[in-house]
C-alpha cells in the first residue's frame, strides 16, 4: 500500500467587519479573515497538506487568488475539489490532524461542528479528523490579534 503524508500551513490577516469562517463554520467574532475566498485558514491548510501528500502542488496553483472564479468562494468547495483531484490520482484520506492558532475567540464549542463539516467534505469519518486550537500567549501577530494561522498534517493512501 502506498501511504503518503503532507504538511499544510496557512495564515490570514484579521479585520473588523468580516466573517470568521473556520472549518466551514461561521464563528461569531468582531473580526474575520481578509482573503480572496472566505478565508478559512483551517481548510486552506488542510488542502495544502492533502495536495502536498499527493505531490499535486499547492492550493494557490489549483485555486489562484487572481481568479474571479474563487472570489468569496466557500473553502468547503475548495476542499471538495481537492478531494476530487486526489481521487483522480487514486488517493483517499487516511486521517487529518490540524491545529488552529488564534488568540480569540475561544472555539472549543465549535470544533465538533467543524469536524462534522470537514468529514463530509473529505468523504471520511469524523474519527479520522482532529482539530485542535491554541493561542500564542499574546505573542506575535496571532497574539496581537492581527491574524491567525493553521497547521495540518494529512495521511493519504493509494487505493488499488
Amino acid at each position: 500500500m502506498n501511504i503518503r503524508i503532507g504538511l499544510g500551513y496557512d495564515v490570514h490577516q484579521l479585520a473588523e467587519g468580516r466573517k470568521l469562517i473556520l472549518g466551514g463554520v461561521e464563528v461569531p467574532h468582531e473580526k474575520g479573515s481578509v482573503a480572496h475566498s472566505d478565508g478559512d485558514v483551517l481548510i486552506h491548510a488542510i488542502c495544502d497538506a492533502l495536495l502536498g501528500a499527493a505531490n499535486l502542488r499547492d492550493i494557490g496553483f489549483h485555486f489562484p487568488d487572481t481568479s474571479d472564479e474563487f472570489k468569496n468562494i466557500s473553502s468547503l468547495i475548495l476542499l471538495q475539489r481537492t478531494i476530487s483531484l486526489l481521487k483522480e490520482h487514486g488517493y483517499r484520506v487516511g486521517n487529518i490532524d490540524s491545529t488552529l492558532c488564534l488568540q480569540r475567540p475561544k472555539i472549543k464549542d465549535f470544533i465538533p461542528q467543524m469536524i462534522t463539516r470537514l468529514a463530509e467534505a473529505l468523504e471520511t469519518s469524523t474519527n479520522d479528523i482532529s482539530v485542535k486550537a491554541t493561542t500564542t500567549e499574546k505573542l506575535g501577530f496571532v497574539g496581537k490579534e492581527k491574524g491567525m494561522a493553521a497547521y495540518a498534517v494529512a495521511l493519504i493512501y493509494q487505493t488499488p
